[in-house]
Order: structure tokens, then C-alpha cells, then sequence
């Protein structure tokens, strides 16, 4: 165990589940956050990082040191609900410079009631992580008292399990209209649907309701816990089954049964991330939990069909087991990272998914194609 003496300048502090302990500067909220800690590698887009649902029970430790350098604003959020559990930084949050800001990002964190550290060996931490893998951690911004903190985490049950998509789900069914943003004009609205999309809200990101609802998409969001009939009543052309948070197999006990109907109605299937891999358990395959994850904006996959590369980011604890898909169902993407199953589809049915993030936000945009072949399936389905 490292020192439990705190270093005089140290106002919070990191402890880890195996007994490493960190001091560093508290930001943000005060108070005490418990999670699987993790790193994310990407250089831009912490605001929508922390507001990603799929980020629930996770301590998020940022790779890159200058985070805070644009601010906080009212628009790069991806959930209205509280998401990530916690923040560790190298450097404290630099000040803000971007016309876009109009708060700086430690007055965001405190508004949000998010925890936050500064002062961490952020590289020696991320290969703790990648060296160890996963484990509980937690942050306590106030009292430092890291033998009452190490008994929080050593209490946390870990995500293996864990249903965390009813949490962060919508509580009722509601309509989107909203669409990409444009520099001078803000987000747009659509008000020429073309195709009736029922998605199915494990936490889903806005700006994937966005890229909907762009392609000429009238999207209606409904709750995890959503029954046959209660999806079907908005009479879909079309099932997306969005991102979220937790164990698959967990969320899967409620979810896994309709996905299953929704298969076999003929209605076109679209799934991503946490929505990828309950489609995988509802067709038959396996889920695991990876040592790391996948985190950050920079991923390459490659398209199996058509041999190309794209440029992904990326967010999972979890992955479908390529060698448990059943016959009928095709891998359609891999990692280039470890070669782990990255998309699959329904042969003869126009049933998909991937385990990245096609709609960005943030990240690059190379896999944008995916909502396309979507509008598509279900223009073919007419």
C-alpha cells in the first residue's frame, strides 16, 4: 500500500482496491464517489465523455492532461441524468479558452455534482490499470480519510452484474425531433419525417437521436423495460437499441426476451454497444467482461465486407465472444486493437449492430455509413 500519510498540499484523495492510494487536489463537488476506475484516451470531448450514460458507476481517468481547455457550455452534454461517477486529472483544470465556453469546467463539475481529482500520476495510473485491469476505486474530496474510503470500496459490488440501464433510463416514452448542430445556428429540428423509429433507451446518447432524427427519422425514445406491445404500439418502421451502462447479462434479464420478439418480427434491428451485445444474447451468443475496456476516440476497426478501416470511438467494459455466435450470425467488424468482435448481423434479415460509436460525440465521424444502412434496411422493409 502506498503512503496513508497525506502529502500537506493533498485535499483529496484516490484509493484504489488493491490497496494503492493517491493524493491529490480535490475539484469539483465535495463529498465521496465510489466506481470501477477507468482510463480514456481521448484528446477532446471531455464534456460529452462525463454526460454518456454508458460512463454510470465509473470513475473515469483522463489520459490527456489539459482538461478544461474549452470550457463548459449547454450543448455538448449527451444525458440530462448524472453519469459518470468521478474525474481524475493529471494538472488542474486549465482555464477555459473557447467562444463557445460560459462556465468554467470546475463550476460545471460542482453544478453537476461530480467529484474530481488533480494532482495524479495519470501515467502510472493508466498502467496500474492496463496491468491489473479492472477494479473499484474511490475519490474523497473533503475529509481524505483513506481507511473509511477504502472500506466504501472494498463494500462496492463491482459492475459485473450490475443492472445499471434502469437508472439511467427514461421514465416514459417521449418523441425527438432535434438534429445536428451547425456553427452560428445551433442544433436543428426535423420537421419532415420520412420513417417511425422506436428506440429503446438503456441510456442512450442525444447525439445519437440526433443522426436519427437527421435522416429524416420521427423517433420516439421508450424506457428499458418497454414490452412488445408497448414498442409496436408506435407502429416502427424500425428498432434502434441504444448504449448504456452495466452488465449486459444483467439488463438482458428483462430486455433480452422482447429484443428476441423484435428479431423475429422482421422489423429492421439496429444496435450499439451495451443494445449490440443484448442483441448478441438475444440471438444465442455469450458476453464477457474485458480486463480493460475499450475507451477512447481513436480505436481502428475494420469492416470485414468491405475491407476498409475506420477510425471509432469507443466506450465498453463488456464484449460479445466472437466463438459463441450461433450459425445465422456473422461477424461484420473486428478491433484492430486485440481482435475482439466489434459488429455482427443477421444473415437474410436486416438485423445489426456494432460495439463502437458511430454517431461520435466525440470522436470521428468515419462510421457515420451505419445510420444510413439503417434508413436503408427499413426503406427496403416499406
Amino acid at each position: 500500500m502506498s503512503s496513508s500519510v497525506p502529502a500537506p498540499w493533498a485535499t483529496a484523495s484516490l484509493v484504489l482496491a488493491d490497496g494503492t492510494i493517491f493524493w491529490g487536489r480535490g475539484l469539483g463537488a465535495q463529498g465521496r464517489a465510489i466506481g470501477e476506475i477507468c482510463f480514456n484516451t481521448s484528446m477532446t470531448g471531455y464534456q460529452e465523455i462525463l454526460t454518456d450514460p454508458s460512463y454510470a458507476g465509473q470513475i473515469i481517468t483522463f489520459t490527456f492532461p489539459h482538461i478544461g481547455n474549452i470550457g463548459a457550455n449547454a450543448e455538448d452534454i449527451e444525458s440530462d441524468v448524472s453519469a459518470a461517477r468521478g474525474l481524475v486529472l493529471r494538472a488542474d483544470i486549465t482555464e477555459p479558452s473557447n467562444f463557445r465556453a460560459i462556465q468554467h469546467l470546475d463550476l460545471w463539475l460542482k453544478s453537476n455534482n461530480l467529484i474530481g481529482i488533480a494532482g495524479i500520476d495519470t501515467r502510472r495510473l493508466t498502467r496500474l490499470i492496463r496491468d491489473r485491469g479492472f477494479q473499484t476505486a474511490g475519490i474523497d474530496h473533503g475529509t481524505i480519510d483513506t481507511y473509511a474510503l477504502a472500506g466504501d470500496v472494498a463494500g462496492w459490488p463491482g459492475l459485473e452484474g450490475m443492472d445499471l440501464a434502469k437508472d439511467v433510463s427514461c421514465r416514459q416514452a417521449y418523441t425527438w425531433d432535434q438534429t445536428g448542430w451547425v456553427l452560428g445556428e445551433g442544433y436543428g429540428k426535423q420537421t419532415n419525417a420520412k420513417h417511425r423509429v422506436v428506440a429503446l433507451d438503456f441510456g442512450v446518447k442525444k447525439n445519437i437521436l440526433r443522426c436519427l432524427a437527421g435522416l429524416g427519422c420521427h423517433v420516439t425514445v421508450v424506457p428499458a423495460s418497454a414490452t412488445m406491445d408497448e414498442i409496436m404500439g408506435h407502429e416502427p418502421d424500425g428498432i434502434f437499441l441504444s448504449n448504456g451502462p452495466g452488465d449486459p447479462a444483467a439488463t438482458g434479464d428483462y430486455a433480452v426476451p422482447v429484443i428476441r420478439k423484435l428479431v423475429a418480427s422482421g422489423k429492421p434491428v439496429f444496435g450499439i454497444c451495451l443494445g449490440h451485445q443484448m442483441l448478441a444474447l438475444a440471438l444465442g451468443a455469450a458476453t464477457k467482461k474485458m480486463t480493460n475496456g475499450h475507451r477512447g476516440a481513436n480505436h481502428p476497426i475494420k469492416n470485414l465486407e468491405t475491407g476498409k478501416v475506420e477510425i471509432t470511438s469507443q466506450n465498453h467494459g463488456f464484449v460479445v465472444d466472437a466463438d459463441s455466435l450461433p450459425a445465422g450470425v456473422t461477424a461484420t467488424h473486428v478491433s484492430l486493437f486485440d481482435g475482439t468482435l466489434a459488429g455482427l448481423k443477421v444473415e437474410r434479415k436486416p438485423v445489426f449492430s456494432v460495439q463502437y460509436h458511430p454517431e461520435a460525440s466525440p470522436g470521428p465521424q468515419d462510421s457515420r455509413y451505419l445510420f444510413e444502412n439503417f434508413i436503408a434496411a427499413m426503406e427496403s422493409d416499406a
